[in-house]
């Protein structure tokens, strides 16, 4: 059926074209979306920038028209038989060579040409272009050699028969290798065939002409040219095995066979494939560069690593393979590029996804079972109907177009080791399973947040001046901070919740970039200011990342009137984790003491209990709880209060005031030592004595 035929019956509305007979014809630009080309001869045709979405091309047979076919394999075997004539005829004016005193020159030659098939065996393509230029160099001084004692048609043979045996090996591994891809083994087989037989007879010729009586040194000659050429025969078949396996050894040349062999062949080239389903197609010598590959369905697609595919996500031979078997089943995509690939009722148990890239991918009944999900990027994939039992989500970068519809999961973890000394992994629900549709309800809740993650822990005071600075730059959008978690060893993920439309890899980036700057800029100015070494602004930053850990062991006591620190419950997914909330709706004030063991300290402070204090341990805590109780109370009158991050500053420059002031910060620690840390809060009347003397705490156990 000829393209205008088929454009017209688009307009008018058919959409079936099954079986029809398209070879050759070109739709480059038009829009087919939604046509069923369900096994159709599509060879030599040109979709190049065709609108395909959702198009069905399932069986469809592409590659290359038979006249094209013929006409490449002709060339190849005339390419094929060129090579062995010209390899064969450089044996010219080898008898001339082999007299007595320069046999072992040439013995030599051979000796580096086998050196050079090893490393290119070994070691790849490059090191074996290294290797030639070494074997061309030596090939080079002997042919000198040769030609300052007299013997010029020696040297000429040197200078000619080594590069042709270089040249040999490339393009016969470049030549077998399309041979395969155009016409299959056979024809490469045929192709090895006819330049063997060309070699032996350009060199048995060649001996002929060169030989007159000496035909003994003829007989040499041969048996030394057909060596040399059959180390390069060798090379050529080994390296065309391993291009088509595709050994990165040998990366530079299958670019080379796979674009030759796709010379007049089927072209999707720039075409929207986006949810187009290639079930069972046939594409060898087809060409898929630069074409929108998202959600196209390659399940069962034939020949498809003969395929030219550029930089698409078909590039990956691995990725390649899982999109066409659907199967990965305990196998390893840990980084992956799977960016909208098409893994619908896919065997994913198992299999480990670490920080991969899912975005716009659709897992439709896909069986995600027991699969590392930790740090992949989910955002906008499909998850409708996926079963998720067991799946580890740790840290798992999800939004509101990610979609868990139908989701069957009776359990999951959020952690991919266990916590420190334990075998806790945060399974949610932490005892029994999810109720039908409880896992969408819960995971759904907390999609519109950007999660920022720190590994190294977190420089507070970087993060406030980061946080600020995002929300200037962005104040049309509403940010809060929905949660922090410390999942131990560094590692704290806070939870930025955002309105649905957000731009939320802008937002990150934004963060990410500020963070750093302010970062840079904190260390800077504590190396100036303390001179410190790179090894104690290391320390500073790991007791920083401290803080929240310590708050953690402060959740179930009060924090009066600014930040109440609980643990979340199971219904909000964190239950027994290190999951906290700033939240101000349940602040409250505390009463204060009236037991009549405890005494006053001084008018400014809260009473405490001495019942086991000495006299001057009292003296000493109610001293420096004044002081602190001073320093909170000025520090809130001149600096807002108002909201999480301008709390949180406070605690941060009261906590470095008390740390730029030796005495003070002796005189506390001192304190804690001898009343202990519940004696000295309970001396200071002040909202956000908790959350402080948790930080000083932190200093004394460091």
């Amino acid at each position: 059926m000829k393209a205008k035929e088929v454009l017209r019956r688009y307009a008018a509305g058919q959409r079936d074209f099954r079986r029809v007979n398209l070879r050759g014809q070109s739709f480059q630009g038009k829009d087919l979306s939604g046509a069923d080309f369900s096994e159709a001869d599509i060879r030599g045709a040109k979709f190049t920038n065709t609108n395909l979405r959702e198009a069905k091309i399932c069986g469809a047979k592409g590659g290359l028209e038979p006249q094209w076919l013929i006409l490449l394999v002709t060339i190849l075997f005339l390419l094929s038989a060129l090579i062995g004539l010209v390899s064969g005829s450089s044996s010219i004016f080898v008898p001339s060579t082999l007299a007595p005193e320069f046999v072992e020159p040439a013995v030599m030659v051979l000796l580096l040409l086998a050196v050079s098939s090893i490393v290119n065996i070994r070691y790849g393509f490059l090191a074996f272009l290294v290797a030639t230029a070494v074997v061309l160099t030596m090939s080079a001084v002997l042919a000198v050699t040769l030609a300052m004692l007299g013997n010029l048609r020696g040297a000429v043979v040197l200078a000619m028969s080594v590069p042709s045996t270089m040249i040999v090996t490339v393009t016969a591994g470049a030549n077998v290798a399309a041979a395969i891809t155009v016409a299959g083994d056979g024809a490469a087989i045929v192709m090895g065939i006819i330049a063997v037989a060309a070699t032996v007879a350009g060199a048995e010729t060649a001996t002929m002409i060169a030989t007159v009586p000496e035909t003994k040194a003829g007989i040499v000659a041969l048996v030394v040219n057909i060596a040399a050429i059959g180390l390069g025969a060798i090379q050529g078949a080994y390296m065309a095995k391993r291009v088509l396996g595709e050994d990165q050894k040998f990366a530079l040349i299958r670019p080379i066979a796979i674009a030759f062999a796709a010379i007049g062949g089927t072209s999707f080239r720039g075409a929207n494939l986006i949810n187009a389903d290639f079930t069972g197609a046939i594409l060898k010598s087809t060409d898929f560069r630069k074409a929108i590959l998202t959600r196209t369905c390659w399940y069962k697609a034939k020949k498809i690593d003969r395929a030219r595919v550029g930089d698409t996500i078909l590039a990956d031979p691995v990725v390649r393979e899982l999109l066409v078997t659907g199967n990965a089943y305990e196998k390893s995509y840990a980084g992956a590029k799977l960016r909208g690939a098409n893994l619908i009722k896919a065997n994913l148990t198992y299999a480990n996804l670490k920080e991969a890239d899912i975005s716009q991918a659709t897992f439709n009944g896909a069986c995600l079972e027991w699969a590392n999900l930790t740090e992949t990027n989910a955002v906008g994939a499909d998850f409708t109907g996926a079963s998720l039992t067991g799946a580890c989500l740790e840290a798992w970068n999800t939004e509101s177009s990610t979609k868990l519809k139908d989701v069957d999961c009776r359990f999951v973890y959020l952690l991919e080791n266990p916590e420190p000394r334990t075998d806790n992994r945060e399974r949610r629900p932490s005892s029994g399973e999810f109720q039908p549709g409880e896992f969408t309800k819960l995971f759904q809740e907390v999609l519109n947040t950007v999660d920022i993650i720190f590994r190294n822990g977190v420089d507070w005071k970087a993060f406030i001046a980061a946080f600020k600075k995002v929300q200037v730059e962005n104040e049309d959008t509403e940010l809060a901070i929905q949660s922090i978690e410390n999942k131990g060893d560094g590692v704290v993920v806070v939870k930025v919740s955002v309105p649905p439309d957000t731009n939320k890899e802008k937002i990150h980036s934004d963060f990410t970039q500020n963070y750093e700057l302010a970062l840079k800029a904190m260390e800077e100015k504590y190396k100036a200011e303390l001179k410190a070494k790179d090894e104690q602004i290391v320390i500073y930053r790991e007791q920083s990342a401290n803080l929240w850990d310590i708050i953690k062991r402060e959740a179930n006591k009060p924090i009066q009137n600014i930040i109440d620190v609980t643990a979340k419950a199971e219904s909000d997914m964190s239950d027994n984790s290190r999951h906290f909330k700033i939240d101000q709706s349940r602040a409250t004030n505390p009463k204060v003491n009236t037991n009549p063991n405890f005494a006053v300290a001084n008018d400014n402070a809260r009473q405490f209990n001495t019942t086991n204090f000495t006299s001057e341990q009292t003296q000493s805590l109610a001293e420096a709880a004044a002081e602190i109780q001073q320093l909170l109370n000025q520090l809130s009158q001149t600096n807002p209060t108002s909201t999480e991050i301008e709390k949180l500053t406070v605690v941060a420059r009261a906590a470095e005031e008390i740390k730029n002031n030796p005495t003070l910060k002796a005189k506390v620690i001192n304190a804690l030592k001898a009343g202990g840390v519940e004696a000295f809060k309970e001396a200071i009347d002040h909202p956000l004595v908790n959350i402080l003397i948790a930080t000083i705490q932190g200093w004394t156990e460091a």
